[in-house]
């Protein structure tokens, strides 16, 4: 876990404070205070070149391994803002997750019973600045078929791929925004209950061969496609498999768009 770039920011309210204090207590030479405050700029200033000019290259990668510790199910919470990501199955016997997180991650593991529970975030890097996004936050990790999971993912202005046709996901939750985000829906999981939403982006859904499928969308100005042939309307939003009600593997998939399109085939 990693937090950058706060150390500088401190200091920065540090030397203020300490000004405003010393400026109260008139302390400080006659204009003194007039003068701090351009050199604060310049710092500040400096501090952004320097940073601009050093994050020209690629974005660091941290490799992340997060161990199943011998539970049955998992929650899986993902905090993803700007850039790309990529999640598939590939976790490592006995692993959790296990992946690349380039621009960094912070993440916090603990055990609820039986039960896994990971957050995955992007590092804070104290006061925002122009170089935090160059080079891409692009996560790429694998995660466990062993358990069942629940899935919570609430994304940025990405581009996100969501594969979980290997993994055995019960629940999936995702809010995404100015985004494109392809999803491919659990093969054999059984029942996965899904929610969507999605701001101003485009969504992408397959459901496997074999899969049954229930569909209810709502929304605003939204462009909404679903493959009538295997998915037939059975209401004004619902679309619906005809052996939705007996199918072994089937997805209940609820979904909400404001201004983009969906898409489910």
């Amino acid at each position: 876990m990693r937090r950058r770039g706060g150390w500088f920011w401190g200091v920065i309210l540090l030397v203020v404070g300490v000004v405003f204090l010393l400026d109260n207590f008139q302390v400080l030479p006659g204009g003194a205070g007039r003068v701090i405050w351009p050199v604060v700029i310049i710092l500040v200033g400096a501090w952004i070149l320097w940073g601009a000019l050093r994050r020209r290259g690629p974005a660091e990668i941290e490799h992340v391994v997060v161990p199943l510790e011998g539970a049955s199910q998992a929650l899986i919470k993902v905090r993803h803002g700007a850039g790309r990501l990529n999640i598939h199955a590939g976790a490592g016997a006995g692993e959790l997750i296990n992946g690349d997180f380039a621009g960094g991650v912070d993440y916090r593991s603990r055990r609820e019973g039986d039960r896994q529970e990971v957050k995955l975030r992007v590092p804070e890097d104290g006061f925002p600045t122009p170089w935090a996004w160059q080079g891409g936050v692009e996560w790429n990790f694998g995660v466990t078929s062993e358990v069942p999971l629940d899935l919570d993912c609430k994304l940025g202005a990405n581009e996100a791929v969501l594969d979980l046709s290997q993994l055995r996901v019960t629940s999936l939750r995702l809010e995404t925004g100015a985004s494109k985000t392809t999803i491919a829906m659990p093969a054999s999981a059984g029942l996965t209950r899904a929610e969507l939403h999605s701001g101003v982006g485009a969504v992408i859904v397959t459901i496997p061969a074999g899969v049954a499928a229930r569909i209810h969308t709502t929304g605003g100005l939204s462009d909404v496609r679903v493959d009538t042939a295997r998915f037939p309307r059975v209401g004004e939003k619902t679309y619906q498999s005809p052996d939705y009600a007996e199918a072994a593997n089937r997805v209940d998939l609820e979904t909400e768009t404001g201004v983009g399109s969906l898409e489910v085939h």
